[in-house]
C-alpha cells in the first residue's frame, strides 16, 4: 500500500479528495464579455463571513479555473457579521457590515466591484470577476466590462433573494391554511355529530379530506411573478376558511 501511494501523483490524490466534498455553487454567473481578446466573467456566491468569501475565491481560482487560469480574479464581498463582544440578542445594533476587496493585479478593479455591490445593497455575498487577458490593453474600458459583469450577477442575486423570501412566505401561509382547514374540519365534524348536517356542512365535506396531513409543496421551480400570485391565492383561501370558521362559531 505504501508503494502504491508513493507512485500515485499528488494531483490525482488531490482531485480524489476534492471530488468527495460538496462543491459550492454560484448563485449566478454572468455571460462572457469579450473585447479585443480579453474575456470577462462574473460569479456571485453566498458568503456570510469574510473567511467564507475568501474560501469561495480560492475555490473558483484553484478548483473551477484549475485548468484554465484567469489572469485576474477580482473580488469584493459584503457580509453582515456580529460585532465584537455582542451576542446578537440586542437586535440590529449587534451587527455590522464587514466588506473588502482584492484587485488581484488589476489595479482599482476591486473597488469597482465593491461599489456595484454597495449600490445594489447586496449583502452576505462575494462577487468574483475573472479576466483572461487577451494581449491588448483596454484602458478604462476594462472597468466598464467589470462593472457590467458585476451588475448582472448582483441583479440575479437580488432576484433570488426576493424569490426565497416569497417561498418562505408561501410555506408559512401553507401551514396557516392547513391549521385553519383542520379547525374548520373539526367544527364541521362536531356539527355533524350533533345532527346538524346541513347543506352548509355538506359543502365543507371537501375540507375534511383536505384537512389531512398536507403535502409539502416544492416551490423551487417558481419565479417571482408566479410566487406572488400564489401568495395572493393562499391569502384569499385563508380569508375564506376563516370566514367559514366564524360562521360555524357564530351561526345566525
Amino acid at each position: 500500500m505504501a508503494q502504491l501511494l508513493e507512485k500515485t501523483p499528488i494531483f490525482a490524490l488531490d482531485a480524489f479528495v476534492t471530488s468527495k466534498r460538496p462543491q459550492p455553487e454560484p448563485v449566478a454567473t454572468s455571460q462572457e464579455f469579450r473585447d479585443r481578446g480579453s474575456i470577462f466573467v462574473a460569479n456571485i456566491y453566498q458568503a456570510t463571513s469574510p473567511a467564507l468569501a475568501q474560501a469561495r475565491v480560492n475555490h473558483l481560482k484553484h478548483v473551477v479555473h484549475r485548468t484554465r487560469k484567469a489572469t485576474h480574479e477580482i473580488s469584493a464581498w459584503r457580509c453582515m457579521i456580529l460585532k465584537s463582544g455582542r451576542t446578537g440578542l440586542g437586535g440590529p445594533d449587534d451587527f455590522e457590515i464587514s466588506q473588502g476587496k482584492k484587485d488581484d493585479g488589476e489595479n482599482w478593479a476591486g473597488g469597482k466591484v465593491l461599489k456595484v455591490m454597495e449600490n445594489m445593497a447586496v449583502i452576505d455575498a462575494v462577487v468574483i470577476v475573472s479576466r483572461w487577458y487577451g494581449g491588448t490593453m483596454l484602458g478604462p474600458a476594462r472597468f466598464s466590462h467589470i462593472e457590467t459583469c458585476a451588475e448582472e450577477v448582483c441583479k440575479k442575486f437580488k432576484q433570488n433573494e426576493e424569490l426565497q423570501d416569497c417561498i418562505t412566505t408561501l410555506q408559512t401561509l401553507d401551514d396557516l391554511l392547513a391549521e385553519n382547514r383542520q379547525q374548520l374540519a373539526s367544527l364541521t365534524a362536531d356539527s355533524s355529530a350533533n345532527g346538524e348536517a346541513t347543506s352548509s356542512t355538506m359543502n365543507v365535506s371537501g375540507t375534511l379530506s383536505i384537512a389531512r396531513e398536507p403535502k409539502k409543496m416544492d416551490y423551487q421551480t417558481l419565479d417571482v411573478v408566479k410566487a406572488k400570485r400564489l401568495i395572493q391565492a393562499r391569502e384569499n383561501s385563508i380569508k375564506s376558511v376563516k370566514a367559514a370558521i366564524a360562521k360555524k362559531l357564530n351561526p345566525t
